[in-house]
């Protein structure tokens, strides 16, 4: 999201032309791809993380421009919505003790940006939705003034021709159309960048897809909108639903949505994955770089691949492929599913269950894919989302003979050991290991993750008599003081 472009308007020569670099970008990608050396060094980790802005009230406080200025901090870059702001946070080798390292990053970056927040009144909250928002926090006034976001804005209104609608099942059902995207900013995630070899791409990528869902039910943050209780992960379904540009046709075809799980478990490499966002997805932003990729190449450069990398950036898969022209050119997974919050810590250990379980699930893969069709990958990822740690799954298993449902937190419990020998296989110390699996292990034993205890939270005090709208202020005042504690979510009171 962060590229910005030059302006807000575009010809149908505009998408000709940029259709052509993309043709010459997948060229030189797989140029690259077939070079022995390419994409090889050591294996790393990064983070994005996305923050709330909040009043002295707990309300959206619209000045991510004016804190950005102030902040000075080149890691910072704007968001779509004016009380929303995302870290670059820097990536850490896997032999630098990674997950400390961006524990510590993170609470470093929150603690500087809080100060330059204050001085307009602000304060910073990783949370998945902010539970104080409210419908008038939405609309073309809170729009961050980039004409990257003004172009996006435009481009898929134009593509929608009509409101965008939100229909959202679960205890309080949300129904809702909105007349433009900004809906899309009431989700902060915490991004996660894992560098990859290009041989080990798609077992890599599709280990992670598999092991999804359960890194996601552990990391519920979001569980309503507008004080409606809805799915333990809101943010699934409000970001796929508030930019999707489709009508679907429940007798025809249907376009794949923007936002999306993917089509298929990965083949042949990178290579098919970066084709298949191109292929299928039509142009938003066709704004070409001042050189190509042809020419690049043939001055003996690492390609940028820009316009790739811009339309990508329009394309919001849950794990997305990426290619980096750093360190010579090489490639990275993002996993984007995981929320914001509620601490460091926990975004952390997320993290590192997921991509430890994905490493200790390689060698069992090609026997275990066959027992689950990517349809079913797909839906234990809606139903992790949307009943957390309650979910029940369709989990594939080395000795199946047809489909049984499975509590998730069973399957978790067995999983972890696997994720200790999965972090450990890649260098991970035993000290990390032990620390951020333990976290894990005592959410699993404790039952609560941050979409629970704000669930919990809340009841409580409404049972107190407190009215709803107060009582999801207090609500927050109290989780914005927990997360600023670091204290695991397991372990916060209520």
């Amino acid at each position: 999201m962060g590229i910005e472009i030059d302006r807000v308007d575009f010809s149908d020569g505009d998408f000709s032309r940029f259709s052509a670099c993309l043709e010459e970008n997948l060229a030189a990608l797989g140029q690259l791809l077939a070079r022995p050396e390419f994409g090889h060094g050591p294996g790393s980790l990064g983070a994005e993380l996305e923050v709330y802005i909040v009043d002295s009230q707990g309300r959206p406080l619209h000045a991510n421009q004016e804190i950005l200025a102030a902040a000075g901090d080149p890691t910072l870059t704007l968001e779509l919505n004016r009380y929303n702001l995302e870290f670059n946070l820097p990536p850490f080798g896997l032999d630098q003790g990674p997950f400390h390292a961006t524990e510590q990053a993170i609470r470093e970056s929150l603690a500087r940006l809080s100060i330059s927040a204050a001085e307009f009144g602000g304060r910073i909250v990783p949370i998945g939705i902010l539970p104080t928002l409210q419908e008038t926090d939405f609309g073309h006034h809170c729009i961050t003034d980039r004409r990257r976001y003004h172009a996006l804005v435009k481009q898929l209104i134009h593509r929608r021709g009509e409101n965008f609608r939100i229909d959202i099942n679960g205890a309080e059902p949300l129904k809702m159309e909105m007349g433009d995207i900004t809906l899309e900013g009431a989700n902060t995630s915490f991004q996660v960048h894992y560098r990859v070899a290009p041989e080990d791409y798609a077992e890599t990528f599709n280990a992670i897809q598999l092991l999804t869902p359960l890194a996601l039910a552990l990391a519920g943050n979001s569980p309503g909108l507008f004080g409606h209780s809805l799915w333990c992960e809101t943010r699934i379904p409000l970001f796929k639903q508030s930019i999707d540009t489709r009508h679907l046709d429940p007798y025809g075809w249907n376009e794949p949505a923007r936002v999306n799980f993917g089509q298929g478990w990965a083949r042949g490499g990178a290579e098919e994955l970066f084709r298949e966002v191109v292929r299928i997805y039509p142009p938003l932003l066709p704004c070409c770089g001042a050189s190509s990729a042809a020419e690049e190449m043939a001055a003996g450069e690492v390609p940028g691949l820009g316009e790739l990398r811009l339309h990508q950036s329009t394309v919001w898969l849950w794990n997305r492929p990426i290619y980096d022209d750093a360190d010579g050119g090489h490639l990275r997974i993002e996993m984007r599913a995981l929320p914001a919050g509620p601490t460091a810590v926990d975004m952390v250990a997320n993290a590192a269950f997921l991509i430890g379980a994905a490493e200790g699930v390689r060698p069992q893969l090609e026997r275990l894919l066959p027992a689950i069709p990517f349809r079913i990958a797909e839906y234990n990822f809606y139903r992790s989302a949307q009943h957390g740690l309650d979910a029940k799954l369709l989990w594939p298993e080395l000795d199946q003979h047809g489909f049984r449902e499975q509590g998730i937190a069973g399957i978790i419990a067995r999983y972890i050991p696997l994720a200790k020998e999965g972090l450990r296989a890649i260098g991970i110390g035993a000290d990390e290991v032990h620390y951020y699996m333990g976290v894990i292990e005592r959410r699993l034993q404790t039952r609560q993750t941050g979409a629970q205890w704000q669930t919990r939270k809340l009841a409580q005090l409404q049972a107190q008599g407190m009215p709803q709208a107060q009582a999801l202020h207090a609500m927050l005042e109290s989780f914005m003081t927990h997360s600023a504690d670091n204290l695991p979510i397991a372990d916060w009171p209520l």
